[in-house]
């Protein structure tokens, strides 16, 4: 089951949040974390959305399961007046040993349709190019608009290319 936080129950999730990430970035996915990475940096990052959870210009879902999450996804809506129209997928993760079973799919499905709901009809997002995220987007109706080279360093400090990725919804 996926459910949105609130913001207190945004506020309790953080560790688990914490616990995800850092899965996440230790399975080699950077997600902007360099290694080493360690739980109290993850905290510290999630920590600082709360604000952004509080004043609803970041909604995020999780998914959970008996470890904790296995899964979140969040949607950042754009606030300046001209952009209203659009929101950007941000950190999709997965929990390495609940991968392949069809939860980032319904992650994003989640996120799209909430976006959807606010008002927002183009959505944006940018993976590691070559990733199993960018084979999910290609899957799921997104367009590549754009392959950025070295854009990032992955968790050990190698640059990688992006690739930068739309979807109208609504």
């Amino acid at each position: 089951m996926i459910t949105r936080l609130s913001p207190a129950a945004f506020a309790a999730a953080v560790t688990d949040l914490a616990e995800l990430l850092a899965d996440v970035v230790s399975d080699g996915h950077s997600l902007g974390f360099l290694t080493p990475f360690d739980r109290s940096e993850a905290v510290a990052w999630w920590e600082a959305r709360g604000p952004a959870v509080a004043d609803g210009s970041l909604l995020v879902w999780v998914s959970r399961g008996p470890r904790g999450v296995d899964g979140t996804v969040g949607l950042a809506l754009e606030p300046k007046p001209n952009g209203r129209h659009r929101a950007e997928v941000v950190k999709l993760m997965v929990r390495r040993d609940a991968r392949g079973r069809g939860l980032g799919r319904a992650l994003l499905t989640t996120a799209e349709r909430a976006a959807a709901q606010a008002g927002a009809t183009l959505l944006l997002l940018d993976t590691e190019t070559g990733s199993a995220a960018e084979d999910l987007y290609h899957a799921t109706g997104w367009i590549r608009y754009g392959i950025v080279p070295d854009y990032a360093a992955d968790p050990a400090g190698a640059l990688r290319d992006c690739s930068f990725f739309y979807k109208r919804v609504g």
